[in-house]
C-alpha cells in the first residue's frame, strides 16, 4: 500500500498526470478508502505546488469534500480530475521549506519577542496598512531580518518575488 501511495504522491510531484491516474486507480481498484487519498491531494497541493499555483489547494479540498459526500464509483472521476490537475500544475515548496525553517529557528531557542507597537496594549503606535497608499506601510513585524518566504522559480512566485521587492526595498 505505502509503495503505492509514494509512486501516486512522487508521480504527481513529477509532472506526471498519467502516472499518477494509474497510481491513483491501483488504489481505488485495491480497496483503498477515497478519502485517504483526497487527504494526501490536500497534503501534495500545500506541501509540493503551494505559492505557484494556490489554486490547487481549493481543488483539493473540494476533491476532499466530494470524497466525503460521494461515493465510489462516482468519486473515482473526481479524484482523477483533481490528481490531473495537480500533477500538471507548478510546483512550489517554498510554503514547506519556510515553515520548517522558522519551527527550526524556535526549537533551536531563537524567540522573538513582540515588537511593541504589534502588541494589543499599544495598538495605537501600530500603523494599520490600510491607512496607507498601496494598502502598505513599512513597520517592523520581525526584528530578525531572517528571511523564511523564499519565492519559488515559477511564475506566480516570481510576480510575488517582484511585489515583496518593491514592498520592501524601494523605500
Amino acid at each position: 500500500k505505502y509503495n503505492i501511495v509514494s509512486a501516486f504522491i512522487k508521480s504527481i510531484r513529477g509532472s506526471d498526470p498519467d502516472a499518477a491516474v494509474y497510481w491513483m486507480a491501483r488504489m481505488l481498484s485495491g480497496g483503498e478508502d477515497p478519502r485517504y487519498i483526497a487527504r494526501r491531494l490536500m497534503i501534495l497541493a500545500s506541501e509540493d505546488i503551494g505559492m505557484a499555483n494556490p489554486e490547487a489547494m481549493l481543488i483539493a479540498h473540494a476533491a476532499m469534500d466530494a470524497s466525503e459526500k460521494i461515493g465510489m464509483p462516482e468519486v473515482r472521476i473526481i479524484l482523477s480530475q483533481a490528481a490531473i490537475y495537480l500533477a500538471i500544475s507548478s510546483k512550489s515548496n517554498s510554503s514547506y521549506e519556510a515553515v520548517n525553517a522558522a519551527l527550526d529557528d524556535i526549537s533551536k531557542g531563537k524567540i522573538e519577542d513582540v515588537p511593541k507597537h504589534l502588541k494589543n496594549q499599544y495598538g495605537e503606535l501600530y500603523k494599520y496598512p490600510h491607512s496607507h497608499p498601496g494598502n502598505f506601510v513599512q513597520q517592523v513585524y520581525k526584528k530578525d531580518k531572517k528571511k523564511y518566504y523564499n519565492p519559488g522559480d515559477n511564475k506566480n512566485e516570481r510576480l510575488i518575488a517582484q511585489k515583496l521587492l518593491k514592498l520592501w526595498d524601494e523605500k
